[in-house]
């Protein structure tokens, strides 16, 4: 997982009303609650009395109690209230849960997964989202992979033409989208499964956006070809547009073995000529996008259940020129958990009593990966690092991440910090 990032945890619809909403996310058991102004709280959910999971709970005024004693946190994440103890009775000031940051834009609800700021980066999706005209349809769901393979899956799409040519429900597919009206749409299945050779490929970065165009053709055929645009953000966003489709799918990671995906589909022109009364389109995007998670998507997974190594990584897959978005996805994955490992080795080389000329990191410390990679040669395998490299390793002592560091607050601030607001 990339740090000190914004993650989508939920739809802002998943809330529950007056009850606590309770999501694993990351590797971390939360739930979430809205106070009494509606202001939306997310903690960690488990007790530290006994280990009860609080999305059990119930609320109480602007309170969350645990279901198994009774005792209630405040939005900060201080137990005020121990029935045990009585009214006047002595609270242990460890009694207390930690607190995450979250904000609620693009009908999601966001998490910071980073270091504790003072003032923490805008929400900013690419442009082609954040000015989207479009309305748009929702939908999650989860699947026993890691994210990375699942992020893979969507960053290329000449394994569709394999994948996804005999369910029945493809018919739709290659029936509306590589029919010919010459032939009445019948001939969309033999020009579908033809229409698998990349050409025009083109792949540029900014930031940590990453865009790909490309013509999926039928060698031979230059009549059959079809555009793709690819966007992939850090840490987990893929969208993709091909002719009126246009869909955007964040891939979460629940834990290492988890993804949560949260797929939205844009109303495509035609549908609106089609379906003129509004309140009809939605339902009809949602059962497109119904059909994709129990379809296609299930297809694709089926795979991704059997791939080995399950985490992708740099070195561990041999690409070839037209997967050089894929190349740069792991690069960039790279280059900020390195980031995030810097600024965090800095942040305790600062806190150090010794001071931060004792805590410089030794001269074989790791590097940040570069994005940029040589443009790949048609045919090339493109190069991964030598074996051992890119892997999630950190060094005893570093970012809080590994069993090097032995103050447990540290750790947990740099799991989830920016968000601990019981921490001193």
């Amino acid at each position: 997982m990339i740090p000190n990032q914004w993650y989508p945890i939920l739809r802002t619809e998943d809330i529950k009303k007056d009850t606590p909403t309770g999501v694993r996310r990351l590797g971390e058991e939360l739930v979430l609650w809205r106070d009494l102004d509606g202001r939306l709280v997310c903690q960690s959910a488990r007790c530290p009395h006994k280990g009860a999971n609080l999305a059990d709970g119930r609320l109480v005024g602007n309170s969350i109690a645990c279901p198994y004693h009774g005792f209630r946190f405040t939005t900060e994440g201080t137990c005020r209230h121990v029935p045990a103890l009585g009214a006047e009775g002595r609270i242990p000031a460890s009694l207390k849960v930690d607190t995450y940051e979250v904000r609620e834009q693009h009908d999601l609800v966001w998490l910071w997964w980073g270091d504790k700021r003072e003032v923490l980066p805008d929400i900013a999706l690419a442009r082609e989202l954040a000015e989207h005209p479009r309305p748009y349809e929702t939908i999650t769901f989860s699947r026993p992979v890691h994210y990375t393979r699942y992020i893979e899956s969507l960053l290329e799409f000449y394994h569709v033409t394999f994948v996804h040519r005999d369910h029945w429900a493809n018919i739709i597919d290659y029936t509306f989208m590589y029919g010919s009206w010459r032939k009445l749409w019948l001939d969309g299945r033999e020009r579908y499964i033809a229409a698998n050779k990349i050409v025009n490929h083109r792949v540029d970065v900014e930031g940590t956006i990453i865009r790909n165009t490309f013509d999926q053709c039928e060698e031979g055929n230059p009549s059959n070809i079809w555009h793709f645009d690819l966007i992939y953000q850090a840490p987990c966003m893929t969208h993709v547009r091909q002719g009126l489709l246009e869909v955007t799918t964040w891939l979460v990671p629940i834990d290492e073995h988890n993804t949560q995906a949260i797929m939205r589909l844009y109303e495509y022109p035609l549908l609106k000529k089609m379906v003129p009364v509004k309140q009809l389109r939605p339902p009809i995007l949602r059962l497109s996008l119904m059909m994709e998670q129990y379809v296609q998507d299930r297809q694709d997974n089926d795979i991704m259940a059997r791939q080995e190594p399950k985490v992708s990584e740099r070195g561990v897959n041999k690409f070839i020129a037209v997967d050089e978005l894929n190349a740069k996805f792991l690069q960039m994955r790279d280059r900020l958990k390195a980031e995030a490992r810097a600024a965090e080795e800095e942040r305790a080389a600062a806190k150090s009593p010794v001071g931060p000329v004792a805590a410089e990191k030794p001269a074989t410390a790791e590097k940040p990966v570069a994005v940029e990679a040589p443009e790949a040669q048609p045919g090339a395998v493109v190069p991964g690092p030598a074996a051992g490299q890119g892997r999630e390793a950190v060094p005893a002592g570093g970012n809080g991440h590994g069993p090097g560091n032995g103050d447990r607050r540290a750790r947990k601030e740099a799991r989830a910090g920016g968000l601990s607001r019981t921490s001193p």
